[in-house]
Formats: structure tokens, C-alpha cells, sequence
């Protein structure tokens, strides 16, 4: 079975739709290059489109109807859409839950330090990556730091073309022959990813005040110059990064890629390339009648196993699932259990694109292709399916009328070939309820690189086929 490309069947208009919503996607994608900046930016668009708090309509003792659209967040990291529908939520609500954190590195707690005439912030990295790609490329710091008196500061450095960026360095090929020499993944250690973010000394009088202050070593006046520029610019202390999430990610903003334009560039589309389409989809119902409650959910951690109070891990799907039904006056553990196990679901994550640089990992009729529409996996884990969610036949038959119905360009896949890998989603999280469950997504190049690459007809298909699932199956 052969599946044509989606490029294939568009109209000038729908072209120009294409078009509008990849200009759309590629501004959310630069601009919220964190959980928090994402779970903030879907809340702002959730707000704008007539979403209301539910911690609001809790405290207000208000009910939910038919039509109501309410919104929730645990840690400002993960959000929770509802749109309420005519149907009872007993029986059942369709679901789209995507992930909105991506591999990076992240600030140590004691992350500052001065060696050989240079400041370096120390990192741990996040997610699966390959360390060699982070080194010699600009980046900039996204995050928050927590002050003592309650205060939070919100930290974007590196974007702006004013800003300065901040960069791992890498050995040069001269004196590089025993790097050279060994397995890809100890070519760079991950103790190595430190990050230059100075070299300048501070004046005599400067640096011996800043080192009364912050450092226990009096020379350290390299330090002692950037710890100053922080106080001053920013108003933070070294012992401020103890309460901080500072995150390290590619400086610069997702770019059209090839000559045709017909692709984008940019960081952390996994998993917000799926994350936004759902977005948006939820957001299209508007004020409109729908059958089934639609919910879309967010959420953080996934890179690491979906653990934490805003991974899929933790009660807060669950917990807000309950709280809704007790505000549409459908509250009990029974109803709850039920809609749950009556529930429907598309896990949104991406997928892995067929990448004809290394075409020897992929099997040619069971893989994903860039243009060729919104992909539907089956099954993904590793070494005979292992930590996967394998959806059943009948589901999957389902999810094809829905998206045939739409005339929703779609395709099927694994992720590579049997033996050569493998991967998971949130999938089997809330699979566990007895819910249908099967992962969908966008393909993509260069997956967990800095610079990954989506097609733009698989973004318009996916988003075409997120709404219609939450208005039809």
C-alpha cells in the first residue's frame, strides 16, 4: 500500500492555508522554547478564544454546561483544555495529549565557576541527545529564578539581536585525533557540555567588592565581572541559582527550509510541532455544538519518562478529569472510572521520518515520510514492542473512517526497523484506564537534534486531523 504525497491534492486556497498556519507554528515554536513558556502561551491563545479558569469556576462554586470551555495547569508546566459536550462524560470524552518539554541542557544548582581566565554556567543535560551536537552552536538561557521574597524573574537571554549567546566550545581538529578515535557517544561527556559565558576581569576595586560578596576565592575576577552584570541587569545573586530553573537551548528562531520552502527548521518540534497542532485544533471548535467533551492536554517530562507532579505520570490528568465531571454535576469515582475507560485518545508525538542519508535503519513500507500526511503508529517501543502501547484493530479502524471521512491525508508506521531501535509516547500511560489509545503524529528529521525538521503539509494534516477526531470519533 502506497501512500501519495499530501502536496499533491491542494488547492491555491488551501495552499494559502498551509501556508498561514506554518507562519503561526513557527512563531509559537521560536518564541516558547520551554514547558513553561508553552503551557503560558497555550493558556494566553485558551483565554483569548473564551477559555475560562477552573480553579476560578471551583472557587466561584459555578457549574459547568453544555458548551463551557475551561482551562487547568499543574506547576505552570503542564495545561488541561476542556470543551464541554452534549453527551454525558460517562460515556466517554476524546482526548488529545501531546508533550511540551524537549531535550536540552539545564543549569546545575551551583552551575557558576571560573577556570583558565573564563566564566562557565555547569549543565546536566536533559533527554536523550548526542552530546557532540551541542557544541561550537550559539544558545541562549530560558527559564525562571525564584527569589527568596516570593518574586520570580522570567529569563530570555540570546534571542534578541541585541542579546549576547552563549556557546559549549569544541576541540580543534589539530589536537583532536584521540577525540576522534572514540565511540560517538564519548566524544563529548556530559560533564563537558559547560557553557562560556565570559572572559572579561572585573576592575581591582570591582572584583574584590563582588568576592566579599559571592566568591570564596578573591582572584577570581572573571566571576566576580559576570556576577556583577547579573546583579546589575538582571538582580541575581549566585545563591539565587540554587531556586532557579534555567534552561539552555539553540539560540535563533525555526526557519523555512529548501529552496521550495516546504519544510521548517527549528528547535523542539518534538513534541511541539504535535503540541500546537493540537492546540489549535482544540481551539478551532470555537463556540460550536459538539457531540463528545474534547479535552487537550499538555504535558511536561515526557523526555524522561513522563514522572514528576506535570509529567503524564502524576494524578493531574486524572485529578482535573474528576474536577470537570463534579463541575458538570457528573461527579463519583464510578463516573469517573467510567468515562475514563469509555474515553478515546490520540497520543501526539512525533515520529520518526524515513531520512534517505540513512535509509539502512528504516523498513521502506512500514516507515514515515515527510509530506505524506499525519502518522498513525500502531505500536512503537523497542526489542519486540516493549514499553509500548499496541492499539487494537477495531480503534484503528475507527481512527480510519474519521480521518477518510475528513479526507485527511494519513499514513502508518514503526519507528525504523525491528531491531534497530526503538522509542515510546505518554500512549500506555492512560491506556491503563482501559481507554483506546493509539500514537499519532508529525515526521520528523534529525529527531533530538538542535535543528529538527517537519514538513509543512504533515503540519496542516495533522492539524486537520486532530480537529477531526475531537469532533468525530
Amino acid at each position: 500500500m502506497k501512500r501519495e504525497s499530501a502536496w499533491k491534492k491542494y488547492t491555491d486556497q488551501e495552499l494559502i492555508t498551509l501556508e498561514k498556519l506554518a507562519e503561526d507554528y513557527k512563531v509559537f515554536i521560536s518564541n516558547n522554547k520551554t514547558e513553561r513558556e508553552c503551557c503560558a502561551a497555550a493558556i494566553r491563545l485558551a483565554e483569548k478564544n473564551g477559555y475560562v479558569s477552573l480553579q476560578k469556576l471551583i472557587d466561584e462554586g459555578k457549574k459547568l454546561t453544555e458548551g463551557s470551555k475551561v482551562w487547568a495547569t499543574s506547576q505552570n508546566k503542564a495545561v488541561i483544555l476542556a470543551h464541554i459536550g452534549t453527551t454525558p462524560m460517562e460515556a466517554g470524552v476524546n482526548i488529545l495529549g501531546a508533550h511540551i518539554d524537549s531535550p536540552r541542557l539545564d543549569l546545575k544548582q551551583n552551575p557558576l565557576y571560573e577556570k583558565d581566565g573564563f566564566t562557565l554556567l555547569d549543565t546536566h543535560y536533559y533527554g536523550g541527545i548526542k552530546n557532540y551536537q551541542w557544541v561550537a552552536l550559539p544558545l541562549a538561557l530560558h527559564g525562571v529564578v525564584a527569589k527568596k521574597d516570593g518574586t520570580t524573574i522570567d529569563i530570555v537571554i540570546g534571542e534578541d539581536d541585541s542579546d549576547p549567546v552563549f556557546c559549549v566550545s569544541d576541540l580543534l581538529p589539530h589536537l583532536g585525533a584521540k577525540q576522534l578515535d572514540k565511540k560517538g557517544r564519548e566524544v563529548v561527556e556530559g560533564e563537558d557540555l559547560d557553557i562560556l559565558v565570559g572572559n572579561r576581569f572585573a576592575a581591582e576595586e570591582e572584583a574584590e567588592e563582588e568576592n566579599s560578596k559571592n566568591a570564596e576565592d578573591a582572584s577570581e575576577a572573571v566571576k566576580a565581572f559576570t556576577l556583577k552584570l547579573l546583579e546589575e541587569k538582571y538582580g541575581i545573586t549566585e545563591q539565587d541559582f540554587l531556586s532557579a530553573e534555567i534552561e539552555v537551548v539553540p539560540a535563533g528562531k525555526a526557519r523555512d527550509l529548501g529552496f521550495d520552502r516546504s519544510m521548517v527548521l527549528g528547535y523542539g518540534q518534538d513534541d511541539r510541532v504535535c503540541a500546537y497542532t493540537s492546540l489549535v485544533a482544540q481551539l478551532a471548535l470555537a463556540d460550536s455544538t459538539i457531540e463528545k467533551t474534547a479535552i487537550c492536554v499538555l504535558v511536561d517530562k515526557e523526555e524522561i519518562g513522563s514522572v514528576g507532579a506535570s509529567g503524564m505520570e502524576s494524578l493531574f490528568f486524572e485529578n482535573t478529569i474528576a474536577e470537570i465531571m463534579e463541575l458538570a454535576g457528573e461527579g463519583g469515582m464510578v463516573k469517573l472510572r467510567r468515562a475514563l475507560s469509555a474515553s478515546s485518545m490520540l497520543s501526539s508525538d512525533v515520529s520518526a521520518g524515513v531520512d534517505p542519508a540513512y535509509g539502512s535503519v528504516f523498513e521502506a513500507k512500514n516507515s514515515a515520510y515527510l509530506g505524506k500526511g499525519l502518522v498513525f503508529n500502531k505500536y512503537t517501543g523497542a526489542r519486540g514492542k516493549s514499553g509500548s502501547n499496541d492499539a487494537r484493530a477495531e480503534y484503528m479502524a475507527r481512527i480510519r473512517r474519521v480521518m477518510d471521512d475528513a479526507d485527511v491525508a494519513f499514513q502508518t508506521a514503526e519507528l525504523g526497523r525491528v531491531d534497530a531501535g526503538g522509542g515510546g509516547t505518554i500512549a500506555f500511560i492512560p491506556a491503563r484506564y482501559g481507554m483506546d489509545v493509539i500514537d499519532s503524529g508529525v515526521a520528523v528529521l534529525s529527531m533530538h537534534s538542535p535543528w529538527e525538521a517537519t514538513s509543512k503539509a504533515d503540519i496542516y494534516e495533522a492539524r486537520r486531523g486532530y480537529e477531526a477526531f475531537l469532533r468525530n470519533a
